[in-house]
């Protein structure tokens, strides 16, 4: 994985990516798979990426997420 990491921050470096905008992607994509593994519960899915509910509740505002997880890619 960190192999996998590394080549994916160069190409990122390499496109001009910044910091923040990776950051951000990066968080939802967590939480939209954290939210498709647990069919969309909440609670179940701020324990998985331990977090408190609360603060998973307000970043699917922030990052204006499906709260059912429809929209969250499939997980192989």
């Amino acid at each position: 994985m960190k192999d996998r990491l590394e080549a994916l921050i160069e190409q990122m470096l390499d496109r001009g990516v910044r910091l923040d905008d990776a950051l951000e992607e990066f968080e939802k994509r967590f939480l939209q798979t954290a939210l498709a593994r647990t069919a969309g519960n909440q609670c179940k899915a701020a324990e998985l990426v331990h977090v408190h509910r609360n603060t998973l509740a307000r970043k699917i505002i922030q990052h204006r997420l499906k709260q059912t997880g429809q929209d969250a890619p499939k997980v192989r």
